[in-house]
């Protein structure tokens, strides 16, 4: 530390965890007053399930956040029993700084302030921290972090939910074209590992470290066996249809039963599609011809029988 302040502030960035929601890493604040014997997290991630017709709100984008207090070692050992990491970073800031960053948390934590719409690409976890930063150090920070400036969102999360999984596939069938715009500068820093990377390279415009004091490493992002990839799962789909098309037409004998429940999963998948893109908004959701991938295959391979 390079100063004699009571107040310290710390940007705390968590490693991914094996839950869907999970696998983009997660971020929070850590406040210590020495003085106080206070040392608490401010996590802007709390949600609760019990919330009315939650799943409803969550698709179409109106899912509301709040900021959470709750003592470090708390918030730690939840993380342990995960086995999941927790980087910080302390924050170079200087005794007014700190006490206003730590007015700014108490202002936020105000009944009427600690809930916010929440927003994965533009409002979440990592974008409140980082604004609340540039409110105390002025909007002028400089990072040269420039990795994966350039670099589509739909690419940039799909190295975080792994190139071939089905939770990459699944993204993938509900991202639109929006998805596909490429980011620069700052549009990266809405997840957490950007963002601890983007700030230990930071400075301000008199050459000061955003960062006094840092605990580091790159997020281990473990790749997906190729048992377990959407890839196979496409070739098994085929050959069963094919398989079942064969048996069909030696049988001289359309298994409509067969059909019948692909196709009413077909219908729903479809109607999803449709509410996500003309009532979500959610930003980067929308129409994407993967979504007829499966269908496409289903069609072509049963037509052995139609066409015969």
């Amino acid at each position: 530390m390079f100063k004699l302040l009571a107040i310290y502030i710390s940007l705390l960035t968590c490693t991914p965890g094996e839950e869907l929601y999970a696998r983009y890493g997660h971020t929070a604040i850590r406040l210590q007053d020495t003085e106080r014997k206070i040392d608490v997290v401010f996590n802007y991630g709390v949600f609760s399930f019990d919330t009315d017709n939650f799943y409803y709100k969550f698709v179409k984008g109106e899912t509301y956040y709040q900021l959470g207090i709750e003592p470090t070692r708390f918030f730690m050992k939840g993380y342990d029993w995960e086995s999941r990491p927790v980087y910080e970073q302390h924050l170079n800031l200087t005794d007014s700084q700190a006490m206003a960053f730590a007015q700014a948390l108490a202002v936020n934590y105000r009944p009427e302030n600690r809930s916010y719409l929440y927003n994965f690409v533009f409002d979440n976890c990592a974008i409140r921290p980082y604004n609340l930063i540039k409110s105390i150090l002025g909007d002028t920070i400089i990072s040269p972090y420039n990795e994966w400036d350039g670099c589509t969102y739909r690419k940039y999360l799909q190295h975080y939910t792994g190139i071939g999984s089905w939770e990459d596939f699944a993204i993938n069938m509900i991202f639109g074209k929006r998805a596909d715009v490429k980011m620069q500068g700052e549009d990266k820093l809405f997840l957490p590992e950007a963002l601890m990377f983007y700030l230990q390279s930071a400075r301000l415009p008199d050459g000061t470290p955003v960062v006094a004091e840092s605990h580091i490493a790159p997020f281990k992002i473990a790749k997906t066996p190729w048992y377990k990839t959407w890839y196979l799962g496409i070739v098994l789909f085929a050959l069963f249809m094919l398989t079942v098309s064969l048996v069909d037409l030696r049988r001289n004998k359309w298994s409509w039963w067969f059909d019948a429940p692909f196709i009413l999963i077909y219908l729903v998948l479809f109607g999803i599609a449709i509410f996500l893109t003309f009532f979500s908004i959610h930003p980067l959701v929308g129409f994407n011809w993967r979504l007829f991938l499966f269908p496409i295959i289903h069609l072509c391979l049963r037509s052995i029988y139609i066409l015969r």
